[in-house]
């Protein structure tokens, strides 16, 4: 088995994290819009680039920021868990873990009343109908 260094596996998680947001893990893109977000000293996009191949991570600070712009919780991307509360769900290819994004949403769709909560339905399967309609060769 390989050993894979912390600040590498961090950068993989990071990586996810911004796919998933839908941020382009590109160095500029991450440190502009994470300074946007810092109250402390700036980060160039060097230090971004260094994040993004996990050559250094960042600090408690900035971990908590990034954690927030990108709606996962700082241990999640710290060290690929999150505490609490963990949705898993049967997938055809297997177990299938919820960001914490996805979480968030499935806790705000419980709150919605049973004529709230058929109207996401509807709109969730006719997305869900459009897309396996694209991809009809």
């Amino acid at each position: 088995m390989q050993y894979v260094p912390e600040s590498q596996q961090f950068a993989d998680r990071l990586r996810s994290a911004l796919e998933s947001a839908g941020v382009r893990p590109s160095p500029t893109v991450v440190a502009n819009a994470f300074n946007l977000r810092f109250q402390g000293r700036s980060i160039t996009p060097h230090t971004a680039r260094n994040w993004l191949l996990g050559k250094v991570m960042p600090t408690q600070d900035k971990l908590r920021v990034l954690a927030e712009w990108l709606q996962v919780s700082p241990d999640e991307l710290r060290f690929g868990r999150a505490p609490g509360k963990t949705y898993v769900f049967e997938m055809d290819a297997g177990p299938k873990e919820m960001s914490l994004a996805d979480r968030e949403m499935v806790d705000r769709y419980l709150t919605l009343s049973q004529a709230e909560r058929k109207t996401i339905r509807d709109v969730v399967s006719a997305f869900v109908l459009a897309h396996a309609a694209d991809n009809v060769p």
